[in-house]
């Protein structure tokens, strides 16, 4: 979001259930999996998200609620540098994910799960080190296989200044996967 130019402070405002008091009947929940992808596209492009929480008449939280925000506090212990103090960054995200920045960290939230490898235009020589945000386990960049090598002679669309990272099979069991990249000076 910019105003002549520049950048200019916004807000996103979104409820837990589409209705911005309790409401014994609302039934439409969203999950937590849902708001911690709001709460990522909304800083991935600048912006702060106000979650709007009604207590009941008795002044306490519906337990739905309650388990919500456990959810989304879970996943922010431990990808809350990738949120907190962290803003838009100048690099293009592969489909399905967003990137977050905070100084030299640059985190590549995973909307859906790639197969094996994810390719990053434009970071190819400028990440010093990938790891998983979840368990600080060690991504590794992808060399050419064999078959691949016999392949890129035939393939000349490939970009020079991809990085591409293989990836573990599985999912990690988080609601939104982050990949911190260590970028180079």
């Amino acid at each position: 979001m910019t105003a002549d130019g520049r950048p200019v402070v916004w807000e996103a405002c979104q409820t837990l259930n589409g209705s911005w008091g309790y409401d014994r009947d609302n039934l439409d929940w969203k999950p937590p999996a849902l708001l911690v992808r709001m709460l990522i596209d909304t800083v991935s492009k600048g912006g702060n998200l106000l979650l709007n929480v009604g207590p009941n008449g008795r002044g306490e939280f519906d337990p739905r609620a309650r388990q919500t925000l456990a959810a989304i506090g879970e996943w922010t212990r431990l990808h809350g540098r990738a949120i907190y103090g962290a803003t838009a960054s100048p690099h293009a995200p592969p489909p399905n994910c967003r990137y977050t920045q905070r100084g030299d960290r640059l985190y590549l939230h995973l909307f859906s799960w790639p197969y094996g490898h994810i390719h990053l235009d434009g970071l190819a020589g400028k990440v010093a080190y990938a790891q998983l945000f979840n368990d600080a386990s060690e991504i590794a960049p992808a060399g050419p296989s064999r078959a691949q090598r016999r392949l890129s002679d035939l393939v000349t669309d490939a970009r020079a200044d991809t990085l591409t990272l293989r990836l573990p099979v599985r999912q990690p069991d988080v609601l939104v996967p982050v990949i911190e990249l260590f970028l180079r000076d």
